[in-house]
């Protein structure tokens, strides 16, 4: 493979952003990946078969478990980081800082971006409110970091070529944080590991990670307020907040592995999704497998949830608002779990290569002219 590098914000485990990432090394599976702290153990095997170069920070002690706490020295460190001599085209895929890794004059750097930070830019208050283990003092520091931390930002993206986003919602904010254009391209989403012919159940869903910006606490509020059922699949500094509020019709189930999560994501009566996202592979997924989604109508799941087809949106964020769309959905006829499957089957993984080889290839003809990409027979299946 031509002298391709690849970027990701950091690599502790499998997530939304990590699933791109895996997508990408496929096409490119000589290519080292520059980072600024990993977990190989806790990767996928394609991730975790490349060449992973992780950035100083990978030295200190605890750095891949408190991480989020070294934002102070994420700009030194990713400034430290350099793609190898040679390199012709570099690739990252970011919603952090990484983006800012030094890159040769010259040679061309796409980034497809998850999102601007939001911890920067949008939501750092937020932010804090979730991270009560950094302290007094290190809130007061991070308060002191986003100032410098954003300017790094910016001039990280003045220098990336290209690029990408995940969503227009996404286009949006890479237009009014950084000046810059973006093209669109969905991420993908393991359509095929789910069914849409199982009987619905009676209970409602929510997976998500439990942070204060996902706002699950609305969720808890409203589902307390009724005998519904619902039931809550993740983990996070909000879990024991969370517990204290619900009455017994709620059920947190923590983390899980994937057969538990198929198997409420197949047979749940709907997905709820009170948060904003920037793309949302959740609700997609709950799709995949048939199930409707009452969304908060803002953010990605404008894009990926069809009012009156495959789920209904609340445009207020409150419990009030989400107990009132719950009675509108029951009030609705039935939705149709094949709707709701085939408004998704765009997005298989598949489908991202492609598109991202075509852009590729259109943007930069002359270095793509003869590039021999992996047959699709030979990606291997993480």
């Amino acid at each position: 493979m031509r002298n391709v590098a690849l970027a990701h914000h950091w690599l502790i485990g499998m997530r939304g952003g990590e699933r791109v990432l895996e997508e990408i090394c496929a096409l490119f599976p000589e290519a080292p990946i520059h980072t600024l702290v990993a977990r190989v153990d806790r990767l996928s095997t394609i991730i975790a078969g490349h060449r992973i170069i992780p950035s100083l920070l990978q030295l200190l002690p605890g750095a891949t478990s408190h991480y989020k706490k070294l934002l102070p020295f994420f700009g030194v460190a990713i400034a430290r980081m350099r793609v190898a001599r040679g390199t012709r085209l570099v690739v990252s895929s970011d919603a952090s800082m990484i983006k800012g890794l030094g890159v040769p004059v010259g040679v061309p750097h796409i980034c497809y971006c998850h999102s601007p930070p939001r911890y920067l830019w949008d939501l750092h208050e937020t932010y804090l409110q979730g991270s009560a283990d950094l302290g007094a003092f290190g809130r007061f520091l991070f308060r002191c970091t986003v100032p410098q931390a954003r300017r790094f930002d910016l001039a990280a993206a003045s220098k990336v070529t290209h690029f990408i986003a995940n969503s227009q919602f996404v286009r949006e904010r890479i237009k009014r944080i950084y000046g810059r254009d973006a093209v669109v391209i969905s991420p993908p989403v393991a359509v095929d590991d789910f069914t849409a012919a199982r009987p619905r159940s009676d209970f409602y869903l929510l997976v998500s990670e439990l942070t204060p910006y996902k706002r699950i606490d609305l969720a808890v509020e409203a589902f307390r307020r009724t005998n519904r059922r619902l039931v809550v699949i993740g983990d996070g500094p909000e879990m024991a907040a969370l517990r204290r509020s619900a009455e017994a019709n709620v059920t947190f189930l923590g983390r899980q592995p994937f057969a538990v999560l198929k198997e409420h994501l197949e047979t749940c009566r709907a997905f709820i999704f009170p948060g904003i996202e920037d793309f949302g592979i959740a609700p997609c997924e709950a799709q995949a497998a048939g199930a409707p989604v009452i969304a908060f109508g803002k953010g990605g799941a404008l894009e990926t949830v069809k009012e009156g087809v495959t789920g209904i949106f609340f445009h207020e964020q409150s419990a009030e608002a989400i107990a009132a769309a719950l009675d509108r959905f029951e009030a609705l006829p039935d939705f149709s779990p094949a709707a709701c499957r085939a408004n998704v089957e765009h997005l298989r993984p598949a489908r991202f290569r492609q598109a991202l080889r075509d852009y590729l290839s259109e943007e930069f003809p002359e270095f793509f002219a003869d590039f021999l990409w992996p047959e699709e027979s030979e990606i291997p299946v993480s």
